[in-house]
């Protein structure tokens, strides 16, 4: 672990028009070697990443590699200099062949016979044990495979450093496993690799080194058996968790006598079977199981946005017919779906136009929102939700993740919801914004919203609700509330069922 040091990058500064994204910052890599980046969303490290790969130039500082200053302006020059990427959304060709994919673009693949690259990528895929053929089509590969595929390409390219930027957020337990093996054989081979992700238990699972970065700014270099979790997330957000705990406290109650504010009585969907429901005015329950249990297709039939084949739904103890999204949306109901890029955001309008949308719609296109108004509402949920943006014209799309979802709560806020479902709502963005979505939906349930809330994280579920319903295989095999809220009867009930 204290191998040669192979990447250098001191007194890094770079500056946009009114932001300093980052001050003085250094950063080291050593020679076999994982080291995680982290830190809050705008705390600098996607924009350190891109200066390093040549999408961005640094106003000053400097890079070396293997002690060699390297000038680096373009991704062309990165490569070039053995530095190689791969993003969290797969950046190759799904209608290509896994060897099409390794050797497209490059200089040698012009005058290499198919038959001898289909060879060439067979060799280094089974090198690396990837379970992947060089003659299949990339789009009929799993995501894990698909990524894997673009670290093969990177690693026939000679690269020296790997940065793996949230390479692991799309991907199950089991896929996980197989990256982490891949990374650590890389390591044995001497490859540095810079590891980009929001998974706190991954980053101690596989990494040797985390680097912290806090408002644009170096926090530190730590060893990550000398860093506890705690401290990290602390040193993260700059604060502590205890914030979370005392909320919680203060508002968990399980509010059994309160009005129920929505019923489902054998709902069902094209995506569900039949399941019952019910939430309470100013309750936070959560659907939780394993990936494909049905969880986000259940809150997806409450919303109406998958076709409702049967079922009965009492609004506030009255009948209530909901086929499609918009008459949920009448019904007071809001939805942070679970894709923000395909379901959230529409990328190319900007902050302003994304916030006012819901409610514009619920006005009706022949009700226009005055540009005055929709300037007021934006300016409110920016900073109420202290969104991150240099104004509220920037086009929503360049705006990182977590912001991207704060965008998308203020839509939903706007509308001043009685009942607000989230489907994973923190997956891909940083602790410190996480913790302040998370107290955001214990306030709004303080103040009588009604709030179903999902997350892969079981931890966090713990943490924001008053009582689980645990799904397997898209049946409710379970409801966990009380003394049984807790990891143990969740992983009990998923793993056996409970009644």
């Amino acid at each position: 672990m204290d191998g040669k040091v192979l990447l250098t990058m001191r007194h890094i500064k770079k500056e946009f028009p009114g932001v300093l994204a980052l001050n003085n910052v250094d950063f080291t890599l050593r020679k076999g070697e994982i080291h995680a980046l982290m830190g809050e969303n705008g705390a600098g490290k996607s924009t350190l990443i891109k200066i390093l790969t040549g999408v961005y130039q640094m106003d000053d500082g400097e890079v070396t590699i293997d002690d060699n200053k390297v000038f680096i302006h373009s991704p062309q020059d990165a490569q070039n200099s053995g530095i190689s990427t791969v993003y969290q959304e797969i950046t190759l060709c799904p209608n290509l062949t896994v060897a099409e994919n390794m050797y497209i673009g490059r200089e040698d693949s012009a005058w290499i016979r198919r038959r001898e690259y289909e060879r060439r990528a067979d060799e280094i895929l089974t090198k690396l044990e990837i379970p992947a053929r060089s003659t299949q089509q990339l789009g009929r590969c799993s995501l894990a495979i698909q990524q894997m595929v673009a670290i093969a390409r990177a690693v026939d390219m000679k690269c020296k450093v790997l940065i793996l930027d949230e390479p692991t957020s799309s991907l199950d337990d089991k896929e996980v496993n197989m990256l982490f093996k891949l990374m650590r054989d890389l390591k044995a081979q001497g490859v540095g690799i810079i590891f980009v992700t929001h998974f706190l238990e991954q980053v101690y699972e596989v990494s040797d080194r985390i680097t912290v970065l806090r408002n644009g700014e170096l926090v530190g270099e730590y060893r990550t058996e000398e860093l506890p979790q705690v401290q990290l997330v602390s040193k993260m957000i700059g604060k502590d968790l205890d914030e979370l705990s005392s909320l919680k406290e203060n508002t968990d109650s399980e509010k059994e006598e309160g009005e129920v504010f929505y019923e489902a009585s054998t709902l069902s969907s094209t995506q569900t079977h039949p399941f019952n429901f019910k939430i309470r005015k100013g309750e936070v329950n959560g659907f939780t199981g394993l990936l494909g249990s049905g969880r986000s297709e259940s809150v997806r039939a409450i919303f109406g946005a998958d076709r409702i084949t049967g079922g009965i739904v009492h609004i506030k103890g009255k009948p209530a017919k909901i086929t499609k999204p918009i008459d949920a949306m009448k019904h007071g109901i809001g939805y942070l779906a679970e894709d923000r890029k395909r379901d959230g955001i529409i990328a190319e309008l900007s902050v302003r136009e994304n916030i006012i949308l819901a409610l514009q719609v619920m006005n009706g296109f022949f009700k226009p929102i005055s540009r005055s108004e929709s300037e007021a509402f934006a300016d409110e949920y920016i900073k109420v939700l202290q969104i991150k943006t240099a104004n509220r014209e920037t086009p929503v799309g360049s705006l990182s993740g977590g912001n991207q979802q704060k965008v998308i709560l203020a839509r939903w806020l706007l509308t001043h919801p009685d009942y607000l479902i989230l489907d994973e709502p923190t997956r891909g963005i940083d602790v410190g914004t996480k913790l302040e979505i998370q107290k955001l939906v214990l306030k709004l349930a303080e103040e009588g919203v009604s709030v179903t809330f999902i997350s892969s994280e079981v931890e966090e579920m713990l943490r924001t609700c008053s009582r689980l319903i645990v799904m397997r295989d898209r049946h409710i095999v379970g409801e966990l509330k009380g003394d049984d809220l807790n990891q143990a009867e969740v992983m009990k009930t998923i793993a056996g069922g409970k009644a």
